[in-house]
C-alpha cells in the first residue's frame, strides 16, 4: 500500500493506536490515544516497514524523533489526498479495505470512468 500510494504521488499516513506497548513517538502530538503519521518518502527519513515494526526519523514540531511503531500497533493506512485506504483488524491474518464513511458518499460522486489505459 505504501509503495503504491507513493507511485500514485499520493501522501501515506499509518493511524497508530499509542497504548501499546513499545510504541514511540512524541508523546505531546498524540490525541485520544492515536497518532497520525506522515510515512512519506519526504517526511520519514530513513524508513524501514518490517514484519514486526515501522521506524524512521522524523520532525514534530522541527524537533527531529526517532519512531518506533511495533506492526501491531498500526490500526490503518490511508492517502492523504483521497482518504481511502486500508482498516486493519485486531487479527493478524484478517484486513479489510474501508472508508473512512464520511468520505464515502463525496468520493463516489467525484468518480468518473477509469483512469487506466492499456499500454502495448
Amino acid at each position: 500500500m505504501h509503495q503504491w500510494m507513493g507511485d500514485n504521488l499520493h501522501t501515506p499516513h499509518i493511524v497508530v493506536d499509542t497504548s501499546t506497548d513499545g510504541v514511540s513517538v512524541p508523546a505531546e502530538h498524540i490525541k485520544d490515544g492515536k497518532i497520525i503519521l506522515n510515512i512519506s518518502e519526504s517526511a520519514a527519513h530513513n524508513l524501514k516497514l518490517a514484519n514486526n515494526a515501522v521506524s524512521f526519523r522524523a520532525r514534530f514540531s522541527g524537533v527531529p524523533f526517532d519512531v518506533w511503531v511495533p506492526m501491531q500497533s498500526v490500526l490503518g493506512i490511508y492517502a492523504r489526498e483521497t482518504g481511502q485506504g486500508m482498516i486493519f483488524s485486531q487479527d493478524a491474518d484478517a484486513t479489510e479495505h474501508v472508508e473512512p464513511p464520511e468520505l464515502q458518499t463525496e468520493i463516489e460522486e467525484t468518480r468518473s470512468r477509469p483512469h487506466l489505459r492499456i499500454v502495448k
